[in-house]
């Protein structure tokens, strides 16, 4: 795919000056130079063009806001000058596996007052004696040469990315909308989840009326199970009472009608 067809893909029906970062990699370009990028771009950050055959970066636009620039393994030899000219504000710049030989031909790279990091991995001039040194020297304003610094010292996460540089701002923003609209109860329920967690509150309340009033039902009911077996054992005392009366009375009269007998037989002699 050619480097204009592909940048009116990347464009998914934006505008150009909408674009913060733009990714061109294995692309092709015509007769190693860029081609289909414009100044319209006004708002770009980061742009990759990583291996897509380019010979010269002299088709380049004006770029004002880019900050980091991938152009490794290409085959880019010179013409270093016009990054200076058309990015005044590049901090990043990656120029890995290129045909960059002598450190001279970074020398144009002087101008540009907020380069922060470079990096010329698999370059020829990575194999000259005190390239790091040299490299230092010409360039006091880098940070970071290849990945590390003139302590040789790593870069770490956050010194390795561009500062200020949001590309999903807008993204996190209607993220942001659309947590507000879940506490509506339209997207992850937790509304839901919380009126579910009240209705089960309210039946536990409920079941624990139900067992107070059942345990209450049971105590009554009892109480009168055992005024009955009282009054049931009040009615068997009194007639067991009445028959030890009768016997007793019994036993006087017989008692009586005895002492009468004896009586006569004594009037008789």
């Amino acid at each position: 795919m050619d480097m204009k067809k592909r940048i009116h893909l990347e464009l998914r029906n934006r505008t150009p000056s909408d674009v913060r970062e733009l990714v061109l990699d294995n692309c092709k370009s015509n007769e190693g130079k860029i081609e289909g990028l414009t100044a319209e771009f006004v708002n770009l950050k980061f742009l990759s063009l990583i291996n897509v055959g380019l010979m010269s970066v002299s088709n380049l636009p004006k770029l004002g806001k880019l900050k980091q620039l991938e152009l490794s393994d290409n085959r880019i030899s010179a013409g270093l000058d016009v990054l200076a000219e058309k990015l005044p504000n590049l901090t990043h710049l990656n120029l890995s596996g290129n045909k960059l030989k002598d450190i001279s031909t970074l020398e144009p790279l002087k101008k540009l007052e907020n380069l922060k990091s470079l990096d010329l991995f698999n370059c020829e001039v990575t194999n000259l004696n005190d390239y790091r040194e040299s490299v230092f020297k010409l360039l006091p304003q880098l940070t970071y040469l290849d990945g590390y610094d003139m302590e040789d010292r790593e870069a770490s996460d956050s010194d390795g990315e561009v500062d200020g540089v949001d590309y999903d701002d807008d993204e996190e923003g209607e993220d942001e909308e659309e947590d507000d609209d879940d506490e509506d109860g339209d997207g992850d329920g937790e509304e839901d989840d919380l009126d579910e967690d009240d209705d089960d509150d309210d039946d536990d309340d409920d079941d624990d009326e139900e067992v107070v009033v059942n345990k209450e039902e049971d105590e009554d009911v009892s109480g009168e199970d055992e005024d009955d077996d009282l009054g049931q054992d009040g009615e068997v005392d009194d007639e067991d009472e009445d028959e030890d009366e009768d016997e007793e009375e019994g036993a006087k009269g017989e008692k009586r009608k005895r002492e009468a007998e004896d009586e006569d037989d004594e009037d008789d002699d």
